[in-house]
């Protein structure tokens, strides 16, 4: 992985940083943004990704947050929302295994 400025640079996803730079330099916003992975009507991936920091806080603040609770950002339908419980689930069980 390369290594320059994250300044230096203009992605047009967050999946780009992290393919040159690595997934430690992508915030918690972009890394989820990356799950999301496109936009919806005039909202970027980022842009949702956003939304839902905003109102839930932080990753941390989505755990344990219903499907239906999520889905009322506008823009997360079944397939958005399902890649973003598999990662959590994930998460989850790694956590689960490691503890």
């Amino acid at each position: 992985m390369n290594n320059q400025n994250t300044q230096d640079q203009s992605w047009h996803h967050p999946g780009g940083k992290l393919l040159e730079l690595g997934p430690e330099s992508c915030s918690d916003k972009e890394l989820l943004a990356i799950l999301i992975g496109t936009g919806h009507k005039g909202k970027t991936a980022l842009e949702i990704a956003d939304e839902l920091m905003q109102k839930h806080l932080s990753l941390y603040g989505l755990m344990d947050k219903n499907l239906a609770e999520l889905a009322e950002i506008k823009g997360l339908k079944a397939a958005k929302l399902t890649r973003i419980a598999a990662a959590y689930e994930i998460a989850r069980r790694l956590h689960t295994r490691l503890s």
